[in-house]
């Protein structure tokens, strides 16, 4: 069945795709301008500050996910507050990577938080006023390096509120939020943000559409935990049925890349499923990684999501073999 979008819709897509190709001519330089994609009335993408940036706004303030990188969070700021006389109330990060956590400390700073801060405990409490920097427990565990390792983020950029619980949900603007942890899928920290009412998802490095998934073993990450995330993107997302000719539904924002619908992400989970199932069974088979490489288990997906640089395939399918090895690793 062919698949048809709304001109609004198609032109929010194409304007994603050109605020964050890879191409050389859609390359942002470190002063070029942000865009900022309009995508309900009151929730907005910012593309060109390292990650995907979502920020809804409205009576209580601006909410915003992920925080891109230190070098572009200035330009952020000043986004932001056009889009909001209101002050940054909440920036929830979806990992702990430094495009996503890298601007925490001056985003919160240029906020407010919504508790009393007229005495010092409370101050103390609250950030010292600024807004309130709320991730999974395991963000934290990263950035403040507990292991006796160097912190490579000063401690005014760290989350001030943690959870470990599945769930964390709050109701601003008059919209309930949910923060969704999701263990052990890109990083063992990933949270994908759910906007109930406006129908926007912010999906974290969960969804990279430049290349295959980022699956960081060394930091929890896993192959079972990454179809896993793509697998509740998938329930919580909406198609446009029954009228498929006007398309609308659910947005689902990549950590990186154009947005997506439900359709779009049930292709990259059953993309990531299938080289996963490869390796899987050549595994079974007492294949070594060399020879799993070697044969070539992403064939068919390769131009679509291969890349020669940064993240490669060879280094997706070393991944994937890692993780399935790992001791107690299901298969």
């Amino acid at each position: 069945m062919p698949r048809y979008r709304s001109a609004g819709l198609c032109a929010v897509l194409l304007a994603a795709a050109v605020a964050t190709g890879e191409s050389s001519q859609t390359r942002q330089s470190a002063d070029a301008a942000l865009e900022v994609l309009p995508l309900r009335s009151n929730v907005f993408m910012i593309a060109g500050a390292g990650a995907n940036i979502t920020v809804q706004v409205g009576g209580d303030g601006a909410v915003v996910v992920d925080a891109g990188s230190a070098d572009r969070v200035d330009q952020v700021i000043a986004s932001v507050a056009k889009l909001s006389p209101k002050p940054i109330r909440y920036v929830i990060d979806t990992s702990a990577d430094d495009d996503h956590v890298g601007g925490n400390e001056k985003l919160a700073k240029a906020g407010q938080t919504l508790f009393n801060v007229g005495n010092a405990f409370a101050t103390g409490m609250t950030n010292g006023g600024a807004a309130a920097i709320l991730s999974a427990e395991r963000v934290l565990m990263r950035m403040s390096a507990p292991t006796g390792e160097t912190a490579r983020f000063d401690s005014a950029a760290w989350p001030t509120e943690t959870f470990a619980q599945p769930r964390k949900y709050m109701f601003l603007n008059d919209e309930g939020i949910e923060v969704l942890h999701q263990p052990a899928a890109h990083t063992d920290g990933d949270s994908i943000v759910f906007f109930r009412r406006s129908d926007v998802v912010a999906a974290g490095d969960i969804i990279d559409v430049r290349h295959f998934p980022v699956i960081d073993v060394a930091r929890g990450g896993s192959v079972q935990g990454e179809i896993a995330a793509l697998n509740r993107l998938v329930d919580l997302a909406i198609p446009s049925v029954p009228i498929i000719s006007r398309e609308g539904g659910t947005l689902v924002i990549p950590g990186h890349g154009r947005i997506y619908d439900q359709t779009d992400v049930a292709e990259y989970r059953d993309m990531v499923t299938i080289i996963r199932d490869r390796v899987n069974a050549q595994i079974k088979q007492g294949r070594t990684l060399a020879q799993v490489k070697a044969s070539a288990p992403t064939a068919g997906y390769t131009q679509r999501y291969g890349s020669d640089r940064g993240w490669t395939a060879d280094m997706f399918v070393e991944a994937i073999y890692n993780s399935l090895t790992q001791a107690g690793a299901k298969r």
